[in-house]
């Protein structure tokens, strides 16, 4: 599944268009960013309610598919410009962590 088909399936909100073409294998739930940099798979969707810029860096260093920010947590400013830049998706859902997981599980 691409990350293009995910929003449309799960109806998320764009807030950072980056690769829409670009596949998720996995999922992966974490807040503490030290954390999620040396666990999140390669080419996951990675559920957060981290907004911030720092977040950008670990999206890309782990090399996930795209950002979903659950619980419609924000997304500031510098982050997004970061984002943009970086060609990172960042989506975001009012649903929480647990229960966007199980739907994504299902499709992938």
């Amino acid at each position: 599944m691409n990350v293009q088909q995910l929003i449309d399936k799960l109806n998320l909100e764009v807030l950072v268009e980056g690769d829409l073409d670009r596949e998720i294998t996995d999922c992966y739930i974490g807040d503490l960013l030290s954390w999620v940099m040396g666990r999140a798979p390669e080419d996951s969707a990675w559920l957060t309610v981290m907004g911030n810029i720092n977040s950008i860096a670990v999206a890309v260093l782990a090399d996930v598919s795209c950002i979903i920010l659950v619980e419609n947590a924000a997304l500031d400013a510098e982050a997004k410009a970061k984002a943009e830049a970086q060609d990172v998706t960042i989506l975001q859902t009012e649903e929480d962590s647990y229960s966007l997981a199980v739907k994504i599980n299902e499709l992938i």
